[in-house]
């Protein structure tokens, strides 16, 4: 059994966030643009639905519709304020409140993350990347068999608009787990995330394996300009994204959500070094609190700027979130808001779908 994890996570250490920790204490309970626009205009249809009293569809059946392996969305603003809910004691909670939830795990909901927009530099992108990609050839990936799983948990949160009685405010999901399982071949596995699914969690079972799938890892090229290439040709940007931010964003989904192999993880790093407009951040946190260096993109159709957030004095990649860098042509989205955070608390393998590390022999 191969197993990483990063070190220890230290506690939130913004306000927004202890005020949604302080919450749950009182007894609350991977191309991703597309998606995003699927599962929020998917989540707005069915919020629709069940507010005129017609049931919506079972959770399991969407969920597999919108892929839920890939990392949760980053509403969009322009659209999300068609969204409507239910505010109880001053959370909304989400999946479950009102018998609406299908099953699912509720998730509170409270006052928006916001942090310093962090420093962008372009020339020193090149040289934290080269850093990066040293650091992780020194550490050893994993080496997956027929029948054994990955598993990835992290903690996770997003920021969207919310409108209850023609009054929209800009809210953020309490920090939560996040747990996946993934065959080597992609074609099955297990998610369970509150406000996704109910606590037993959702198959993620299919005929279509996902692109991270291991099998489809160790096949890529390790060569930089081969494996850029590889991304550039397998990533088409979708409306309001160009080809760089895709490829920008699909190297971000293999270090998040998957388990790159020990020899694909430096070359993903080099390849992001070469794609324009690549700048290094001088400080951004993680989901969890812990400051680290970040390498980041903006994309300047929306001004949102995704972050990859490693360890000042390891390098070693700790999560991502994405940032509100630049304030937006419209809607109630201010710069500073993190729309999405997230961090990798571990990666590892086991030998079933659902076995936890600490279940492996």
């Amino acid at each position: 059994m191969n197993h990483a994890s990063p070190s220890q996570p230290h506690p939130a250490e913004w306000p927004e966030t202890q005020e949604l920790l302080g919450a749950e204490e009182r007894g609350l309970p991977a191309g991703r643009h597309e998606f995003h626009k699927e599962h929020l205009m998917a989540q707005i249809h069915d919020d629709l639905r069940t507010t005129n009293g017609t049931p919506a569809a079972p959770a399991r059946q969407r969920d597999s519709q919108r892929n839920p392996f890939l990392r949760r969305n980053v509403l969009l603003p322009a659209m999300a304020c068609a969204v409507a809910a239910a505010v109880v004691g001053g959370f909304a909670l989400a999946g479950g409140a009102g018998g609406n939830g299908e099953g699912k795990t509720p998730l509170a909901t409270g006052p928006a993350l916001t942090t310093q927009v962090g420093t962008a530099d372009a020339k020193a992108a090149p040289e934290l990347l080269n850093r990066i990609s040293l650091a992780s050839a020194d550490t050893s990936g994993p080496t997956v068999g027929d029948g054994q799983f990955i598993y990835i948990a992290s903690k996770v949160a997003n920021t969207y608009p919310r409108t209850v009685d023609d009054k929209t405010t800009v809210v953020s999901e309490e920090l939560h787990t996040r747990q996946v399982w993934q065959s080597p071949d992609g074609k099955d596995g297990w998610l369970i995330e509150p406000g996704q699914t109910s606590g037993q969690g959702i198959t993620l079972a299919g005929e279509h394996p996902i692109s991270a799938a291991y099998n489809s890892l160790v096949k890529l090229p390790t060569d930089p300009d081969a494996l850029l290439k590889k991304i550039y040709q397998d990533n088409d940007p979708s409306k309001g994204v160009t080809r760089d931010q895709a490829a920008f964003v699909a190297i971000g989904d293999l270090l998040t959500e998957s388990y790159p192999p020990a020899k694909l993880a430096p070359a993903l790093y080099k390849a992001a070094a070469k794609i324009p407009g690549v700048v290094a951040v001088d400080d951004a946190v993680d989901a969890l609190g812990r400051h680290g260096v970040a390498v980041a993109r903006l994309n300047e159709a929306d001004g949102q700027r995704e972050e990859w957030i490693f360890d000042k004095k390891t390098l070693a990649f700790l999560g991502e979130r994405m940032v509100q860098a630049q304030p937006p042509k419209d809607g109630p989205i201010k710069r500073g808001t993190v729309l999405f955070t997230s961090a990798i608390t571990e990666r590892a393998v086991v030998d079933g779908n659902k076995q936890l590390p600490s279940q492996v022999g």
